[in-house]
């Protein structure tokens, strides 16, 4: 049970998880705006404005960098995982949302006029545009930067 403590009192850990979560509200919050309606949905869905994904990963560096120092080993691998991470968002993931549309456009053409075609339709919000992966790093960073702040001022 000590390990389960150990955990909960990482801050770096817990700063990128908020960041994270933050992204997540964040997302609610737009669709909010955007339609006009409540769409709780998107708090566990992948994509959208901003990338919780860029949020977490940058937020962790941030705070490995903070904590161990900027020219720490520990700062370059959270560093490399954040790029690929964030690369994978806006390039692999957003790709294979392209391709599920066209899919579920080509099978919505072709079978229009069998009703008991009846496969699921594939999933086309996946990955984020560079705007969306640049706004959920900048989040990360600047929870980052602000729970240092905060951590500073109560002098922890």
């Amino acid at each position: 049970m000590q390990d389960i403590g150990a955990i909960l009192d990482n801050r770096v850990l817990l700063v990128a998880l908020v960041a994270c979560f933050v992204a997540q509200a964040l997302k609610l919050f737009i669709e909010l705006i955007k339609n006009r309606k409540l769409n709780v949905r998107v708090l566990v869905t992948t994509g959208g404005m901003p990338s919780a994904h860029s949020a977490l990963v940058t937020a962790l560096a941030a705070g490995v960098g903070q904590t161990l120092g900027w020219a720490s080993p520990d700062f370059a691998l959270a560093a490399v995982f954040a790029i690929i991470v964030m690369y994978d968002a806006a390039g692999v993931r957003q790709a294979a949302g392209k391709q599920a549309r066209i899919l579920n456009q080509m099978i919505d053409e072709l079978f229009h006029e069998k009703p008991d075609f009846s496969q699921d339709r594939l999933k086309e919000l996946l990955g984020h545009t560079p705007v969306q992966v640049i706004a959920g790093s900048a989040l990360g960073i600047t929870i980052s930067w602000l729970a240092r702040a905060l951590f500073i001022v109560n002098g922890q």
